[in-house]
Formats: C-alpha cells, structure tokens, sequence
C-alpha cells in the first residue's frame, strides 16, 4: 500500500462498560491499551464512528470538542469520563477538499463534540489525550455502496501519518447480548459463520480488490448476516476502512469475546 497511516477497524464495546472494569469487556480492554504497540504513533487520528449518522458526510472541526456522552442508563461515573484531546481542524479541511474533489457532497461541523465511539477507545489507546484527533459521520442511508465510495475518496490520506479509526463492532445485536453468559466457553454457530466469513472477506490475499468489494456491497448475503447486524451502522466504519486501504488484505489483530459474543478487529497498515 506505500502508506504510513494505519487503518484500523474496532470494536469499541458497550457503551462506556470499556472503561468500568465490566467482565465481558477484559479481552477487548487488553487489547485497545496493547494494539498502539504495532502501531506508528500517528500525528493525528480520524474517527469514523458508528454513533454519528447524518444525511451527508460530516466532520467535526472543532478545536477544542468536547465528549458526547451518549448513552444512558449507567452509574454517575460514566457521565464524568473525561478525555480533553484537541481537534485537529487542518485535517478537516483536508478531508472536506477530498470529497468535495470525488464529487461527495459534505460539511464541517465547527461545534459538534466527540461521541463515546471515540472516547472510549481512545482513552484506552492514547490515554494521555495528546494526539489531535476528529470524527467523521456516517451517512443515514447506510448504504455500503456510498460508505466504500467515501473510504475510496479519503484514499490519499495512506500517505498521511494518521491512524484512521473504524469505530463499529462486529457483531450487534443487542438482543442476543442480552442471552449472552459471558462464558468463554459457549459458542454461536451464526455469529462464528459471519465473523468467519469476515476473516476471509477482509484477509484472504486470494480475494483481488474487486471481489472484496462485491462481498462488502452484497454483505447481507453473507452467513446470519442479519442476525448479526440487525441494522449495520457498527459494522459500515469497516467499508469506510476497506474503501480507504483499497480492498488490499488486513491483518486480523482480534478474535476474542466481547459481552459474550465473537468479534474482530482488522488492521490494514505495511510492517514497520
């Protein structure tokens, strides 16, 4: 790929509960605080998080944002998670010109804050806040079509040192999170055939970029698809991702079980 950003597509676990010591998140926890060591610490970080979806691509712009706690129901410590990183509105702009020359209609958004698809990982990643960083929406009408096109469009930032941020998950169902045990041990057939198919579609360096594009833009033909994705804002950060490292073949950097459930994490980015 000749780039020097990193292209990486997460789970980010539920809700703030990455960040409360919860049980089903320890695996996930270990991870995000361990992935920046095979990373190339990036100047600045983009976002793409499933918690924003607007009727055109949006990106925030704020220098100084602050954090969206959108979620509800928690302890009052999750309502005080602090995460004080700067915006980084050169990077915006950068990002704004990109679509805008791949004909994507788009806008800068100089107030919005920063949602807990962002605050959350990063907080574990890059604890010290200390790495400028913004957020890219998704767009309404989940279409992986316009999300692979956008991914396409961001292209050029591989030659940019930045770490490209899929924030989403593998597998949401809320519903069977909910009969989940949190036992190792259980297993799904039906969430394990769709993450398998994901391995193969996101890794198999026998698929060529074309091939990998059909299965992302067919993605509900694939194993339990919809079972898996009820609706599928967590898993388009991943087209995002795909469209950006030009359908080449990532690294699975996360197979384990988050709140019971088998989800991944990919990594597009040439070795060190």
């Amino acid at each position: 790929m000749n780039q020097s950003a990193s292209i990486l597509y997460i789970p980010h676990g539920g809700g703030p509960l990455p960040l409360m010591d919860h049980g089903g998140h320890t695996a996930l926890v270990s991870f995000l605080q361990q992935i920046p060591d095979q990373l190339i610490r990036p100047k600045e970080i983009l976002v793409i998080s499933a918690h924003w979806e607007r009727d055109i691509p949006v990106i925030t712009a704020n220098p100084s944002p602050e954090l969206i706690y959108d979620y509800f129901g928690f302890p009052e410590q999750a309502y005080k998670i602090d995460y004080p990183v700067p915006g980084a509105p050169d990077l915006a702009e950068k990002i704004y010109t990109l679509l805008t020359q791949a004909r994507i209609k788009s806008k800068l958004d100089p107030a919005r804050g920063l949602d807990h698809g962002v605050f959350v990982p990063l907080k574990l990643m890059v604890p010290k806040a200390d790495i400028p960083c913004i957020q890219l929406s998704l767009t309404a009408d989940l279409d992986p079509s316009s999300h692979l096109a956008i991914g396409r469009a961001l292209s050029p930032l591989c030659r940019e040192n930045i770490l490209i941020l899929g924030s989403g998950f593998s597998f949401h169902n809320m519903h069977a999170f909910g009969k989940s045990t949190l036992n190792p041990k259980d297993t799904d057939p039906e969430n394990e055939a769709f993450q398998n198919w994901l391995i193969e579609t996101c890794t198999d360096p026998a698929l060529n970029p074309s091939q990998v594009e059909e299965r992302l833009i067919h993605w509900e033909n694939a194993p339990h698809a919809r079972y898996c994705h009820p609706r599928e804002e967590h898993l388009l950060p991943l087209h995002v991702c795909a469209g950006i490292a030009g359908y080449k073949s990532a690294t699975t950097v996360f197979q384990d079980t988050v709140l019971g459930k088998k989800t991944l994490a990919f990594l597009w980015q040439e070795a060190q």
